[in-house]
């Protein structure tokens, strides 16, 4: 009896599907410098947060971005801790020139 043909390549594809179901891929933060914005964002959204994936995981809250065009809602995530640091949230300011997002970034803690 000869062997199917197909076997083999069915199970490097089953194998490859198994090896890749275990990565993540976190799109890059969509990022528009081009100065001030002249419309105000709007109020954060309400997220589900949910329970963390891990014991010691923080929440980094959603934000609106700007995309040069319009507000964008990203949305929040969690992830891991950095000993020594503390999250210092996005968030928008009001300047004479318009608004200005403000980058969320980890900040040494005091």
């Amino acid at each position: 009896m000869k062997p199917n043909r197909w076997i083999k390549p069915a199970g490097a594809a089953l194998l490859l599907s198994l090896a890749l179901a275990g990565c993540v891929v976190v799109p890059a933060d969509p990022y528009y410098a081009a100065g001030p914005v002249l419309v105000a964002p709007p109020p954060p959204r309400a997220e589900v947060v949910g329970v963390a994936p891990y014991p010691g995981a923080i929440w980094i809250s959603g934000y609106w971005n700007w995309t040069g065009h319009r507000h964008d809602w990203v949305g929040g995530h969690w992830e891991a801790p950095r000993p020594g640091y503390r999250w210092v949230p996005h968030h928008w300011s009001h300047e004479r020139d318009g608004w200005r997002l403000n980058r969320g970034h980890w900040e040494r803690g005091r």
